[in-house]
């Protein structure tokens, strides 16, 4: 991803950074100015290294305590019946009193193409709560011990960003979103109100200390090095200093801060990235409006899918506006979760506004998600350098939802191919746990624009080609976290983050690029990562010393 040198032979790496990069020969020679003729020399014949992938926006601790709760996704359950039971067996395993959570399920995906009911989860459980969260993470439906033990009735009014939702009837349905799952949080939980979606759910600190280890495994069998955080509250700050406190935090976290922390961050200094090589604070996030996948993001007209749904704004567009002045004054960088071309246009004009009163040519304001942009939206991104960032991984697993939401100008979800003609620079990643932090995925997805269910999606010129796919995951991810200096290429200087991979992605048959494995994750010269870790007998001896010469060699890196 070097475009001085897109390919190579080997590369030198001295405890964490690289600093040689070329033919074998080169790199020998440099070995030996560094005072090392007989350098650590590792072939890795027949494989590929790539940069370490860099998932730019994902929720790594929510990732990981999903993996801890009752998966409904699409591979568990078809129907309602089949997560009733799913639900059932593993409430009759944990202790009375504890709630029954699962995820997973999106409602077009099931048999009878529609939410649970409260009265449907009444059969998991009537004495505790039982939660099982839609796929989008914003939102899902509750038993209604739940409604009852927070005085939740057909009478409650709707919180602002959020809906309890109802029946013809006006009865509760046990649907919630967004604002509304605050009641989910507990009397000391996380609080973010109409700011945004709450799926900040507390467990103990020893717990949620676990479930971030184990997320942070899996991104690292995916290959990933390097992670956004794009929802951090102080429980997210948090876990993080305790990980990096007792030196278990392998992969590098960049911290977006939610909005109504922004008064915080600020009257404490916080005017601009700061941090280490490993944690570090990156900016603000704030949130436009809600998602497609759970019809909560803002169509003014109503859903083909739905009239009776509109979704919602979260701000005020005169509110929102102001957030946005204030970060960017500060020097702050902000990203803002946006979906429909309602919600698009609030950001791309307060970004607009923002610039015309503080000039700044490299802010880098992202949208995250963008999932609806206009053609007229796109080029102002591009004259204005807002940074989109997308997922693939979101048309790959329902993809054919989008367009029973909204029509035929679903199949324009995730232009990137619109993008790339436009000149904005694309970066993809997962949004972990909405999809898995498997970027060989998301790059077959972006080729591709097919989904799991073998249905190709939109125009061919929304695609893009496998060397734009992986540069999205690597470089120019790095350049949405302003960390490109050190991340996201192979360079002399930077960091040696690489993946091994099986194959090469830019040859492999495109509609294969996901098979590819992942044999080992890299992270500041020590190998953090391999695919078959038990078996591998010099496991130990893939940890380089710092200040050691080492000579990486692979026969199409």
């Amino acid at each position: 991803m070097d475009p001085t040198a897109p390919n190579a032979e080997a590369f030198l790496m001295i405890g964490p950074e690289i600093v040689a990069v070329g033919s074998l020969a080169h790199c020998r020679e440099a070995a030996a100015e560094h005072g090392g003729q007989y350098p650590d020399f590792r072939d890795f014949a027949g494989a590929t290294i790539v940069p370490g992938f860099i998932d730019a926006h994902a929720h790594p601790l929510m990732y990981g305590q999903m993996m801890s709760w009752v998966d409904c996704g699409p591979d568990k359950a078809s129907t309602i019946g089949e997560i009733v039971e799913l639900l059932k067996e593993a409430a009759a395993k944990i202790p009375n009193g504890l709630p029954v959570r699962g995820y997973g399920y999106e409602h077009r995906n099931l048999l009878e193409e529609r939410h649970p009911t409260r009265f449907e989860l009444d059969a998991v459980a009537l004495d505790r709560e039982v939660y099982l969260m839609n796929a989008s993470g914003h939102g899902g439906v509750v038993n209604s011990y739940t409604f009852e033990l927070n005085g939740i009735t057909s009478a409650t009014p709707n919180p602002d960003g959020g809906e309890f939702f109802r029946d013809g009837s006006g009865e509760l349905t046990g649907e919630l979103s967004d604002a509304a799952c605050n009641i989910l949080t507990g009397v000391d939980g996380v609080k973010i109100g109409h700011h945004g979606p709450n799926f900040h759910l507390a467990d103990e600190p020893a717990e949620h200390l676990r479930q971030l280890g184990v997320a942070q495994e899996s991104f690292l069998a995916g290959g990933v090095t390097s992670i956004g955080d794009a929802q951090v509250s102080r429980r997210e700050f948090d876990m993080y200093l305790r990980l990096a406190a007792e030196n278990q935090l392998k992969v590098r976290v960049s911290m977006y801060l939610l909005s109504h922390l922004l008064d915080d961050a600020l009257d404490m200094g916080l005017h601009g990235q700061f941090g280490n090589a490993h944690l570090s604070f990156a900016g603000i996030k704030l949130y436009a409006d809600g998602t497609l996948g759970g019809w909560t993001a803002y169509f003014p007209d109503g859903y083909v899918g739905d009239p009776c749904r509109t979704g919602q704004l979260y701000h005020e567009p005169s509110a929102y506006k102001e957030l946005i002045r204030k970060a960017h004054a500060a020097g702050l960088q902000t990203a803002t979760h946006a979906q429909s071309p309602t919600a698009i246009e609030m950001v791309i004009g307060s970004i607009e506004s923002a610039l015309a009163e503080h000039p700044d040519a490299d802010a880098r304001h992202r949208i995250e998600h963008c999932g609806l942009p206009t053609l007229d939206q796109i080029n102002r991104m591009a004259a204005a350098g807002i940074y989109p960032v997308n997922q693939p991984q979101h048309y790959y697993n329902w993809g054919e939802g989008v367009q029973q939401a909204i029509g035929t100008p679903g199949e324009r979800f995730n232009p990137l191919g619109e993008f790339i003609a436009a000149g904005v620079p694309v970066t993809i990643s997962s949004d972990a746990p909405v999809a898995e932090p498997r970027p060989l995925e998301a790059i077959q997805a972006a080729v591709t624009r097919v989904t799991r269910n073998g249905h190709k999606l939109g125009a061919n010129n929304l695609c893009i080609t496998a060397a734009e796919a992986l540069a999205a995951h690597t470089i120019n991810a790095a350049k949405a976290l302003g960390r490109e200096d050190d991340l996201g290429s192979l360079a002399v200087g930077k960091k040696a983050d690489f993946a091994v991979l099986a194959q090469d992605p830019l040859t492999f048959a495109a509609d294969r690029i996901s098979s590819i494995g992942v044999l080992a994750t890299w992270i500041d010269g020590t190998c953090q990562y391999t695919a078959d870790q038990g078996a591998d007998s010099n496991q130990t001896d893939r940890h380089v010393p710092a200040n050691t010469p080492s000579a990486l060699h692979a026969v199409n890196s």
